[in-house]
Order: C-alpha cells, then sequence, then structure tokens
C-alpha cells in the first residue's frame, strides 16, 4: 500500500509517514526520461510559440505566500494552509495581453507550485512538479512570469499532493479591453468544499476513501439522477462562498434593476454544485472562459474546477446566490442586497433548485470562439477506468506514476488538429480537465478546458495543437487524481 501510493507523487500521497518521501519524488524537473522526441518545457519552441501572441506591453506583479494561518471556519479555530494567510487567495486581475508576473514565496514544510487553471499559457509556467517544473522547496522563492492571450473567467491552484483542499487557490479574472457585454457590477464567487480541521485533514479523508474504513460517515453514497448516480466520495461538514459559512455569508451591495455580471468558480474537490437565485432567472454568458450562445436557466451545475459566467438583474431586497451540493446535504450562499431589510436565515435558505438546469458541457459556443474548420489528423481515446471498489481511479487501464509519467501518453504533433474520445467506464461521473488548452465539445459545443463525463456515457473534444509542452489530463477529483486518474498529451516531433 505505501510503495503503491507513494509512486503517485505529487497529487496521491495520503500518508503522514509517507508524505516527505512522495513530495521529494515530485520535485524532478523534465529529464532523460521522456526521449529525445518529446517537446519539454524547456524546448526553445515553447517561448517561440508565446512570442506569437500579442502584448500589451504591460506587466501585472502579485506576491503570494504559500503557508499555514489560523481561520475561522463555521464557528470553529484551525489552522490551515493558504495564499496569504485567507481562505480565498488574493483576486489576481489583468487584461489580455498583459504579462502576468507572479512571485512565490513557499513558506510550507514542504514542496509547492501553483497551476494556472484554464490557461494557453507557456509550458513551463503551467505548475506541475515532475513534468513542466521542479517543485519549489521550502523556503524557497519562485517566479512565473507569461503572456494572458484569452480573456474570460480563470483560478489558479496548487498541484501537489492534497494541498489545493486546503485554501491553495483563488480567483484570477483576465478582462477584455474591448468587452461586447454591458453590465453594471461583477461579482466573482469562489465554491469550495471544506473538511480541514473539522477535523481530520484532506489526506485523512483520501486514507479513509481509499481504504474504505475511517472517518465517521466515509464511504456513504451520494446520488444525483442530474450527474448520473453517484454524486460524489467524501462528506463535508462546510461548503464556503468565498472563504465564508452559510454563518457569515458575503454580502454584495447593489441597486434594484442593476445587472451583474456572475463569475462562478467551482474550486471544491469532491463537490459539484448547482447554482441559483431562488426565484430569479440567469443568463448564462460564459463557460471557462469562452463566450455561449446565451441560455436562460433557473440552476447551473458545476462540476470542479469548471467556470461559469451569467447576467442576472436584481430584485429589491435581499437576494440569495444559492450553491447546492449536487445529491449531498449543505448549501453555500451569498447576499445580493438593495436595500433595506432582514437577510434571510440559513434556515429559510431552500433545499432544492428546479426548474431549467443545465450545465457548460450542455451548452452551444457562440460564434465567435468556434473552432475554424479542418481536417482532423490525429485521434485518440481516453477510457476512464477503475472504481470504487479499490478506490483506483485511472485512464485507459493505467495509473498514473510520476516515475514515468510519459508511459501510455497520448501523443500529437505540433499544429495537429486533435481529436479525443472520453469514454467514461466507470459508475461515477469525472469532470475532465485539460491543461494548456481549450478543447470544443463536437457539434458545435461550448469551448471548453472542463468537462463533466457521466457514467457510461461518452464526450468527444476537439482542438488545436498550438501550445508546445507536456500537458496533464486528468479527473479533477481531487480524490480521484490522487488515486491515478491522470493522463499526459504530449507533443513530440
Amino acid at each position: 500500500m505505501v510503495n503503491y501510493l507513494t509512486r503517485r507523487t505529487f497529487l496521491g500521497a495520503t500518508l503522514a509517514a509517507t508524505a516527505t518521501m512522495a513530495l521529494a519524488s515530485c520535485t524532478t524537473g523534465p529529464d532523460a526520461r521522456a526521449g529525445a522526441d518529446r517537446i519539454l518545457s524547456t524546448d526553445p519552441l515553447v517561448a517561440q510559440y508565446e512570442g506569437r501572441r500579442a502584448a500589451t506591453g504591460a506587466t501585472v506583479t502579485h506576491n503570494l505566500t504559500a503557508g499555514t494561518f489560523d481561520a475561522l471556519v463555521a464557528g470553529t479555530a484551525l489552522t490551515t494552509w493558504g495564499y496569504n494567510g485567507t481562505l480565498n487567495g488574493p483576486l489576481i486581475r489583468a487584461k489580455t495581453g498583459d504579462l502576468l508576473n507572479v512571485q512565490v514565496t513557499n513558506a510550507l514544510a514542504e514542496p509547492t507550485s501553483i497551476h494556472w487553471h484554464g490557461l494557453a499559457l507557456r509550458n513551463d509556467a503551467d505548475g506541475v512538479p515532475g513534468v513542466t517544473q521542479k517543485g519549489i522547496a521550502p523556503g524557497s522563492d519562485f517566479g512565473y512570469q507569461f503572456l494572458l492571450n484569452q480573456p474570460g473567467t480563470y483560478w489558479y491552484h496548487s498541484h501537489v499532493d492534497m494541498q489545493r483542499e486546503r485554501a491553495l487557490s483563488g480567483a484570477l479574472i483576465i478582462e477584455d479591453p474591448n468587452e461586447p457585454m454591458a453590465y453594471d457590477q461583477e461579482w466573482v464567487i469562489l465554491l469550495d468544499d471544506w473538511l480541514d480541521g473539522l477535523p481530520g485533514t484532506p489526506n485523512d479523508a483520501l486514507n479513509s476513501v481509499a481504504e474504505g474504513s475511517g472517518m465517521s460517515g466515509m464511504g456513504s453514497r451520494f446520488t444525483s439522477p442530474y450527474l448520473g448516480g453517484d454524486a460524489g466520495d467524501v462528506p463535508f461538514p462546510v461548503h464556503l462562498f468565498n472563504g465564508q459559512a452559510p454563518q457569515t455569508a458575503e454580502v454584495f451591495e447593489s441597486r434594484p434593476g442593476n445587472r451583474i455580471r456572475l463569475r462562478i468558480i467551482n474550486a471544491a474537490g469532491d463537490t459539484a454544485y448547482r447554482v441559483g437565485i431562488p426565484g430569479q432567472k440567469l443568463t448564462l454568458t460564459h463557460a471557462d472562459g469562452f463566450a455561449v450562445q446565451h441560455q436562460v436557466v433557473d440552476a447551473v451545475v458545476l462540476g470542479m474546477g469548471e467556470r461559469i459566467d451569467a447576467l442576472v438583474t436584481v430584485v429589491d431586497g435581499y437576494s440569495p446566490v444559492l450553491a447546492l451540493p449536487e445529491g449531498k446535504g449543505g448549501s453555500a450562499y451569498g447576499l445580493i442586497r438593495t436595500g433595506s431589510g432582514t437577510p434571510p436565515s440559513v434556515d429559510q435558505m431552500p433545499s432544492v433548485l428546479t426548474g431549467v438546469v443545465t450545465d457548460g458541457g450542455q451548452l452551444r459556443a457562440d460564434e465567435s470562439v468556434r473552432l475554424p474548420s479542418r481536417t482532423l489528423n490525429r485521434r485518440h481515446e481516453m477510457r476512464l477506468t477503475g472504481g470504487m471498489h479499490s478506490y483506483d481511479w485511472s485512464i485507459n487501464g493505467r495509473t498514473f506514476n510520476m516515475d514515468d509519467p510519459y508511459a501510455g501518453a497520448l501523443d500529437i504533433g505540433l499544429n495537429d488538429r486533435v481529436q479525443i474520445t472520453m469514454i467514461n467506464d466507470t459508475m461515477m461521473w469525472h469532470p475532465m480537465h485539460l491543461h494548456g488548452h481549450t478543447f470544443q465539445i463536437a457539434g458545435n459545443g461550448a469551448r471548453k478546458d472542463t468537462v463533466i463525463v457521466r457514467p457510461g456515457k461518452t464526450v468527444t473534444v476537439e482542438f488545436d495543437a498550438d501550445n508546445p509542452g507536456q500537458w496533464l489530463a486528468h479527473c479533477h477529483n481531487a480524490y480521484h487524481a490522487a488515486r491515478g486518474m491522470i493522463g499526459l498529451v504530449s507533443y513530440v516531433r
């Protein structure tokens, strides 16, 4: 068991006694294991291709310190890990064409990194220890610097072990200098499931589901007909809306009639959220940063890693933006306040959101962002395999091994039009995420980087291979990835 898990390295260490050993293995950078034909993050082509992107000449600089800090979560004092001592990492905001320069200090006792989720950035800034960089050692600094070439709602998080399941994440908004959409205000919303310190840790939870015993309630089944059956593996005592539990809900000040753009990010580890404003409609405008054909709904479901932008015209009084854990109990919410009155209490919140409900994978791309028609010249099949019995998750029957990350890689060539067919052979849904690219779901579906693949179903996506390097493709359920549901999309000459 111990040896098996320590081979999983950067996301997979679960036992406290083996954590140091596992993380040490993730500090290796790209090396000769790849073979001479692979375009690594150190290849000159990486910088050359970034040089083709438009630049404003402006630089946006941020400093992030990953460290431990004391926090109050749902009335409980605890110590956790985060950026700059906050439950939500600092909001990073820049414009398309800007150069983002983020200096990271690691004040943790183990290596860390930052992955910039959803961005088509240069490969050496992708933040995957053992594939694109060395892990940032304790007590050291590291600089991420890359051009921003696509507006939208994105986020950043650690890509080491179970660190993301603490508070090592934050929102990243890239503004469009020529924004075509009209609205009065904007609210960035980061949703998260939380158990660290209440009691136990994310590693305790991973051990428990992997071993089928342990923490109280672990191994119970959560069911969602919308997601096709099993909704998740882990019960969470608290769900957070911008770092706040329902008892201390965030309040957003507005005026009646104002049009608000909601930028919603699901940063959770094992929870999909159904989001809506009871009694009001949402107009969905973007999925994973890219414009979609507008759709009016009562609620939208976001898998882990997905983002949705929506417009709402607010009414007088208090309007709760409610996030219900899909197939699980509890809630997270924030309040839009447009006047005086008494805010609704936790007990007054609805426990269901019904009506017209959809998710980003069901939307259609706006014509302005559709991939142009091209002949396919590279096809791959990605079978999602494994299951709950031994809690081993895999891709094409292979659990990811950082000692040999290129085994079973999906090879592609520069400028290929690539098609990947994801076939879910398991009994559980998976939010599948591709690093460094945005794909289009077949049939003029949405442009996305993360998509829900339901049990027994198939999702086919296409993208252009225009960003050389080595890129992970994995389930964004933190517990599934930790147990091996990770693959590699590898550029080769």
